[in-house]
């Protein structure tokens, strides 16, 4: 399937989706949202998926935000209707049953750093830059950003960085806990694929398990989140996966995962 503002190539079973606007620093409008909506599809519909990257085209830009030119255009009604969009797509993307990473080479501002924060986690390059600016323009976060950031940074650091609405580079993500890693431009895609594959070769009932897990637990407490866990647990215990796993580990050798 061939897309206007998106690329999607899927490799030795890594899908990478490339955000592709560069004149326009990838910038999110509507049509690249529902794009990146059928993108979800393919994989939902491939089992040979297992794992994904989110990157952007050129080195400018990760993606550098929504489309300010089109969001000028919008009433009260066009605007919910263009928020709750990309938080559908968003919410998608983030309860896949595999890895998610997003790979930021550049700007991540606004929308930028809102689709990054619904990937399992990311990994950016020395010159990216993060933030959530949309305070400056008289407006908020609408595509999670307010419900996301305060999840993985907290809500104080969370209030800080929208409120004043300021961009901050990828050292100081690493350091608040937004990226998991910082690599030198040239070496970003090459770590982030590594990771990609030595996910993609574990079991996809232990990685799906684990991540449900993970997310549910986060939206509920401790108690809750423990009886996911176990449940979880003892479904992948009777999965194929745990018999190979298991197996591998009795017959000394590598498992291989279905």
């Amino acid at each position: 399937m061939t897309f206007k503002h998106l690329n999607f190539d899927i490799s030795d079973t890594i899908g990478l989706l490339t955000f592709n606007r560069p004149k326009a620093l990838n910038a999110l409008n509507h049509e690249l949202v529902q794009e990146m909506d059928a993108v979800l599809d393919l994989i939902e519909q491939d089992p040979g998926v297992r794992a994904l990257v989110l990157t952007g085209a050129g080195d400018k830009a990760f993606v550098a935000g929504a489309d300010i030119s089109e969001i000028t255009k919008l009433d009260s009604l066009g605007a919910k209707k263009f928020s709750t969009l990309g938080h559908k797509t968003f919410a998608r993307l983030a309860a896949l049953p595999i890895p998610v990473i997003a790979a930021v080479n550049g700007f991540a501002l606004g929308g930028g750093t809102e689709v990054a924060l619904a990937c399992d986690f990311i990994y950016a390059s020395e010159k990216a830059v993060f933030g959530l600016p949309e305070i400056t323009l008289g407006i908020i976060p609408g595509f999670g950003g307010t419900q996301r950031l305060a999840r993985v940074v907290g809500p104080n650091r969370a209030k800080e960085l929208i409120y004043t609405g300021r961009t901050f580079p990828a050292s100081d993500a690493l350091t608040y806990g937004l990226v998991n890693q910082v690599c030198a431009p040239e070496a970003l895609m090459e770590t982030v694929m590594k990771t990609a594959k030595a996910m993609a070769l574990k079991g996809r009932v232990c990685i799906q398990a684990a991540k449900e897990s993970i997310n549910s637990g986060l939206s509920t407490d401790l108690e809750t989140g423990l009886k996911i866990e176990a449940n979880a647990f003892a479904l992948c215990l009777a999965s194929p996966d745990a018999k190979e796993g298991t197996q591998a580990f009795l017959e000394k050798r590598k498992a291989k995962f279905l």
